[in-house]
């Protein structure tokens, strides 16, 4: 007859642990990272964009590897232009070309019906802001 053993018995490494969540600040230290990541591709993005319009930037049209986007955005800085407006063109470009919005939405795996649902949305909000524009030129011209 064999006695099984009690778990004090056992080594503290073999001891059955309850599942805990990981600690808030673990979970903040990777959305900072994530975030820092993000931030450092903006930088490195935005170094390339502003070129002087002497110089011209010459890209191949096939992406040099997998990850890489073949993303061509130019902005270029008038003289005497303050960098914090073309900083600002410059991100309106990158919102505009929707390349960052992609991004985000293949960070993670994404069904066809997720993607359906996903862009009705985008639909009904698109709708409701073209509403929202047509009314507000009405205004204006009344």
């Amino acid at each position: 007859k064999t006695s099984t053993p009690c778990a004090s018995d056992l080594p503290r490494r073999q001891r059955q642990r309850p599942h805990r969540r990981p600690h808030i600040r673990s979970v903040v230290s990777i959305t900072m990272a994530r975030l820092t990541l993000l931030i450092a591709c903006l930088i490195a993005a935005m170094a390339t964009a502003f070129v002087p319009a002497s110089t011209p930037l010459t890209r191949s049209a096939v992406p040099a590897s997998p990850s890489e986007l073949g993303v061509n955005i130019k902005v270029s800085v008038g003289e005497g232009e303050p960098i914090e407006s073309a900083l600002r063109r410059f991100k309106r470009e990158v919102n505009k070309s929707g390349h960052l919005m992609d991004l985000r939405h293949k960070r993670y795996f994404e069904n066809s019906q997720e993607r359906k649902k996903r862009k009705i949305v985008q639909a009904r909000f698109r709708k409701r802001m073209e509403r929202m524009q047509a009314r507000r030129m009405r205004q204006q011209r009344t």
